[in-house]
């Protein structure tokens, strides 16, 4: 049986106003047709601006959120289409480690009632098993057995991503998605932070989907990447091939504005390129083509379809069509 991750056609569209709230209904496509693959024990970055879609996408991979349609196929079951029983047994498979370390956490639960309980949900182990269990993995994070008795408010943030990162594992899950889980901690501390989920990765062989807008985050961490435009996927390659060799536009100009340590040298993407589109209400045809500098007659009209114009190398763009 194969751990592998395979989404197709995922997409997700969000309504607000009308109803009894009044006002004109306003539709939000967040993810639109996106496909990708994560093969077993990979690692696959999602990148992209904020409000790109990306972790949307996650949400649904994990039906944290309904996707609207698509296929979610993990360890030969279809997440998508999963009936509750189903849905609780591939859950001990896949795990989140969310984005905030000060709201993921309940305040009112010590370290001990966070840990131990998805042990207790699913069955496994109660009592002194499982605060065993628990201390176990809070040495594995970094962290002292001594805190299973402490509050998340008495820690700092680094601590407290340790332990969602403890308690996304405590039922040894093959399978990890990590929305964001450094963007929200010191500089100081990300590094750190990155180092523990790259050793629990090859000490686990656990698979990832790796949210970040942090093209430094994600060449760092993963081995393939997918960059996310207004919902849509517009890029996907070998990290080190798609670093070296962008293809789309937008892919170059991320790139071209990824921090630099000369600040006279950074370049600020909005103010090259303009503000992203509102994503209620998308440009026709290629959605990143007001913001492109080799935007054609074309890109206003058509949407570019997803081709192949390297090994292992996808792109939407009309440049490649």
């Amino acid at each position: 049986m194969s751990d592998g991750l395979t989404v197709s056609g995922l997409s997700k569209t969000f309504v607000s106003g009308g109803g009894l709230l009044g006002g004109p209904e306003q539709r939000v496509r967040a993810v639109d047709d996106v496909s990708f693959a994560v093969e077993e024990q990979g690692s696959l970055g999602l990148v992209g601006e904020s409000g790109c879609g990306k972790s949307t996408a996650a949400r649904c991979v994990l039906r944290l959120i309904e996707p609207d349609a698509g296929a979610i196929h993990y360890a030969d079951i279809d997440i998508a289409k999963a009936g509750r029983h189903e849905l609780v047994r591939i859950r001990r498979r896949i795990q989140i480690v969310f984005q905030d370390p000060y709201s993921s956490l309940n305040p009112r639960r010590t370290i001990r009632q966070t840990l131990t309980e998805p042990l207790r949900v699913h069955g496994v182990c109660a009592g002194r098993e499982a605060d065993e269990r628990a201390g176990q993995m809070l040495s594995e994070v970094g962290l002292s057995r001594d805190v299973l008795n402490r509050y998340p408010h008495e820690f700092s943030g680094g601590q407290r991503q340790r332990v969602g990162i403890a308690r996304a594992l405590m039922l040894e899950p093959s399978f990890v998605v990590a929305d964001e889980p450094v963007s929200a901690l010191d500089v100081s501390v990300q590094a750190q932070v990155l180092r523990l989920l790259a050793d629990l990765r090859d000490r686990r062989r656990l698979g990832f989907l790796f949210i970040s807008h942090d093209l430094g985050v994600i060449r760092h961490f993963c081995k393939q990447v997918a960059v996310m435009y207004l919902g849509r996927i517009v890029e996907q390659g070998p990290v080190e091939e798609l670093f070296r060799e962008p293809l789309h536009p937008y892919t170059r100009l991320l790139l071209d504005s990824s921090p630099v340590p000369d600040p006279a040298a950074r370049r600020d993407l909005s103010e090259e390129t303009g503000e992203v589109p509102s994503a209620s209400n998308p440009p026709p045809g290629c959605a990143f083509h007001p913001r492109c500098p080799h935007a054609m007659p074309v890109c206003r009209e058509i949407r570019p379809a997803t081709t192949s114009p390297a090994p292992n190398r996808l792109v939407a763009c009309h440049l490649y069509g």
